[in-house]
């Protein structure tokens, strides 16, 4: 079980985009993102839409921050943390540039949401160990 706690859930974006951009639920015509999942009257009388892939994209956010908070923690386990994430990031970099249905607005900002939980665990790792160096008595880091 230790071992799940360091699989990226920044995955979990790129196998759902995968199921609905391949129609695997389903043939649906047309561009799925833009279609609406729900639809509120604001106050001002204006309806908001939101759609489907504002919706993966707002899940996305969620996952990023779980992500940042995993992060902060120290020893081996974050190190096969940060590989992973590095893993997920190149094949979504692979599959924008390789696979046309990945060539959409919604997919390249899930692409930047996995470089951002991949740089921010290297940037948050890194900072963690430089507060834990020690040079000798009396020097700070």
């Amino acid at each position: 079980m230790p071992f799940m706690i360091n699989i990226p859930l920044t995955i979990a974006p790129l196998i759902v985009y995968n199921i609905i951009a391949f129609g695997l639920l389903g043939p649906e015509p047309g561009n799925p993102w833009v279609l609406p999942v729900a639809t509120i009257q604001l106050p001002s009388d204006a309806r908001w839409s939101l759609l489907l892939g504002d919706l993966m994209i707002a899940a996305s956010l969620f996952l990023l921050f779980i992500e940042v908070v995993k992060a902060t923690r120290v020893g081996r386990g974050a190190v096969l943390d940060h590989i992973l994430s590095t893993l997920v990031f190149v094949v979504f970099l692979v599959e924008f540039l390789v696979v046309g249905e990945a060539a959409t607005s919604v997919f390249f900002t899930l692409m930047l949401i996995s470089m951002f939980d991949m740089i921010a665990g290297f940037t948050i790792a890194i900072n963690a160990a430089r507060r834990d160096v020690a040079f000798g008595p009396g020097d700070h880091a």
